[in-house]
Order: C-alpha cells, then structure tokens, then sequence
C-alpha cells in the first residue's frame, strides 16, 4: 500500500516548517529574556558605580575636614603648652598689669570651652568619616558581586543568541520566508479581539517625540545590550526613543512593563509602549494604525510590526 502524503492546507505552510520557525522563535524568546537580565544587572552596576564615586567623593571630603581640625587642634594645643610654663596663680603675681592678666585669663577660658567643643567635633567628624569608608566598601562589595554576575549573563545571552542563530541558519530560504510572513501577517494570538481602534487620536506631545524618534531609526540593527542611536535592542529601543521626548525610562522591558499608567489595547495610542509575553521580555512603541515599531531579534533591524505579532501582556502610557 502506497503511503499518501498529508499536504498542508492552502496557504499554510508544512507542518515541519511551521515547527522549525516556532523552535526559532523559542530560541529568540528565550534569548530575549536573557538579554534584559543582562540589561538589568547592568543598569545595578551603573547605579552602584555611581553611587560608589559618590560615596569615595565623601569620605575624600570627611578626610580632609578631619585634617583640617586635627591641624587647628594641634596649633592650639602647641600654643597652650608655650603659654602654660608658670602656675596661673604665680603669673598673676609677676604681671605687671594683672588686669589685662585677668582679661587674657577669661579669654584664654573661653578658647578652652572652644577646644573642647572642637574636639567634640573633631571625634563625631571621625565617626562619619570610618561610617563612609565602611559603606564605600560595602558598596564595592556589592559592585564587584554585580560585575561577576554581568558577566555571567554576557555569557549566557550570547550562548543562547548564537543558539537561535544556528536555528535559523537551518532553515531553508522558504522556510524562513514563511516564518518571515507569519510574523506580518494578520494579528494572531487572539489579539485580534481587542485592536486599537482604527481612529485612535494621533500622538501630541512627547509621546509624538517618542514616536517620530523610532520612526526615524526604522531599518537600524539590532543589538543586544545596546541602546542607539545606532543600534538596539527591544528595550533599548523604547529608552532611547522616549528619552528623546524628554522622559527618562528605565532600562529593562519588565521594568518599562511598570513605567506608566496601563491602558486596555483597544485603547491604545502613538506612543504607548505595548508589552508582551508574560514575562514582559520583549516591548514595542505603538505607531498607530495597528502597527508597532520595535527592534526584534538578532539579524533583524528596526521595523513596523502588526501589534498583534505576539501575545500583547500589557500596554503602558508613560
């Protein structure tokens, strides 16, 4: 008996290359993720190394003015002992003028009353001092733990990126162009109940900025860990094209997931960052007319995607 071949519905493409591009985009998807961790511990070793230059800056500034009172402190005392040869009571009686004597007595008390004041100081400017040393070495402590970890993830998101570029590579050029037009074809992932509307307002304002700022970067690369002008990665993308508008966001996809006030899809607008999968890993910003602007995957560039290319978790207006 002659096996009959099972043929793929019209306009569908085989099942083995529909499989090979959902293996390539589980690779993506998962490289992505590691991508933004990267992207997070490297925005804490940022932070940290600036908060450390700070923390160094005080304890060069509390070391300075602990040298400076130790020097006043040691002119006074040097003075008071050239001063001090003769009981008091004895210079009274030598004085030829005991009334200045008296004067300078109470002056010279009062001074004393200052030292001592100084000195209070001088001990409580030495405790701050070590308390800044100590935290300038915890914050290096936890600075070169962050850099290891960095590392580490460079590691790992390259291991997983050359992973998915080997999938790919596999593929035939039919299978890639199926995978290709999968990707631009109609909204799937039943995001096609909730579009935005056809007639949404345009973009004002900075989120007009944000938009015509991604606009204007269509067709540059993408690149991990990279935050343009030449070159992006999803969230890298959405930091740079918002910065551009005057609004600081922050770096990581999870994070800009948080960055706003979140809006039901069929309410979105230009310039809304649209958030997908569950995990947050990959971002886009909305173009409007059902399109999104995003920065996709490696080997690709910047380009307009239906907003419904995969599954949409969020969508947030800064």
């Amino acid at each position: 008996m002659t096996a009959v071949p099972v043929l793929a519905e019209p306009g569908q493409p085989p099942a083995d290359s529909a499989e090979a591009g959902r293996r390539v985009d589980r690779l993506l998807a998962d490289a992505e993720r590691a991508v933004e961790a990267y992207n997070a511990t490297a925005e804490r070793v940022e932070r940290l190394t600036a908060e450390l230059d700070r923390q160094r800056d005080l304890v060069a500034h509390g070391q300075q003015r602990v040298n400076e009172m130790r020097r006043g402190l040691g002119a006074a005392a040097a003075a008071h002992y050239r001063a001090g040869g003769l009981d008091p009571v004895l210079t009274l009686m030598l004085s030829g003028d005991p009334d200045t004597y008296l004067a300078r007595v109470a002056a010279y008390d009062r001074a004393t009353s200052r030292r001592t004041g100084e000195l209070h100081d001088l001990l409580a400017a030495q405790r701050a001092l070590e308390q800044r040393r100590e935290e300038a070495a915890g914050k290096l402590e936890r600075l070169t733990g962050q850099q290891a970890r960095l590392q580490r993830q460079k590691r790992t998101a390259q291991r997983k990126l050359a992973a998915a570029r080997r999938e790919y590579e596999r593929l035939s050029e039919r299978e890639r162009a199926e995978r290709e037009r999968a990707s631009r074809s109609a909204p799937r992932h039943g995001a096609a109940r909730a579009q935005p509307a056809a007639e949404a307002p345009p973009a004002s304002g900075r989120a007009a900025l944000a938009v015509a700022a991604a606009r204007g970067v269509v067709g540059r690369p993408y690149a991990w860990g990279q935050a343009g002008p030449d070159a992006f990665d999803c969230s890298g993308l959405v930091q740079w094209a918002w910065a551009q508008a005057g609004v600081s966001l922050p770096r990581t996809s999870q994070a800009q997931a948080g960055a706003g006030r979140r809006v039901p899809l069929g309410q979105a607008r230009p310039g809304d960052i649209v958030v997908y999968r569950a995990d947050a890993s990959h971002v886009g910003i909305y173009a409007g007319n059902g399109q999104v602007v995003h920065s996709p995957h490696p080997g690709a560039t910047v380009r307009y995607d239906p907003v419904g290319m995969m599954p949409v978790s969020a969508v947030v207006r800064p």
